[in-house]
């Protein structure tokens, strides 16, 4: 059995259609003198959530649907470090009746390739139950314009 995987080559701005600008922190260094892996994380998460709360169809405090992490990838391809500011490129890679694939890009300023990449999922659930739900209309037209084909 083959157990290879093929790393992906980095992205360039193109792939994505919605950007945010994020900053780094001096906590985000650890001891090699770079952002820690667990940071890029935050980011995917932090870019997509603001951007989703802009769009007036994320309430975090009171909305009955939540989005739950139940998948997250990366692939590191260059080094960030503060201080730096981060330029997140977002897009939706699936979108299904309660879930989200998002892909985001982290980019040092003004560079044209990515220095990391990756994806989290995202399922839709009530806020009571936990039990999914299917993503409320004005949510699945947001998202829609994020959406590329593969």
């Amino acid at each position: 059995m083959n157990t290879e995987t093929r790393k992906p080559m980095p992205e360039t701005r193109s792939a994505y259609p919605v950007w945010r600008t994020l900053t780094t922190r001096w906590m985000d260094n650890d001891v090699y003198g770079h952002v820690n892996n667990v940071v890029y994380y935050s980011w995917f998460d932090s870019a997509v959530n603001a951007w989703l709360i802009e769009q007036g169809v994320l309430d975090i405090h009171g909305g009955s649907t939540i989005g739950l992490v139940i998948e997250t990838q990366c692939n590191y391809f260059a080094s960030l470090a503060f201080p730096q500011t981060i330029e997140a490129g977002i897009r939706v890679a699936r979108l299904g009746n309660s879930s989200v694939r998002y892909e985001v890009g982290l980019f040092a300023q003004g560079e044209q390739s990515a220095a990391a990449q990756g994806h989290f999922v995202h399922v839709y659930v009530d806020r009571q139950t936990r039990r999914p739900v299917p993503l409320p209309p004005p949510l699945r037209a947001a998202l829609e314009q994020l959406t590329v084909s593969a």
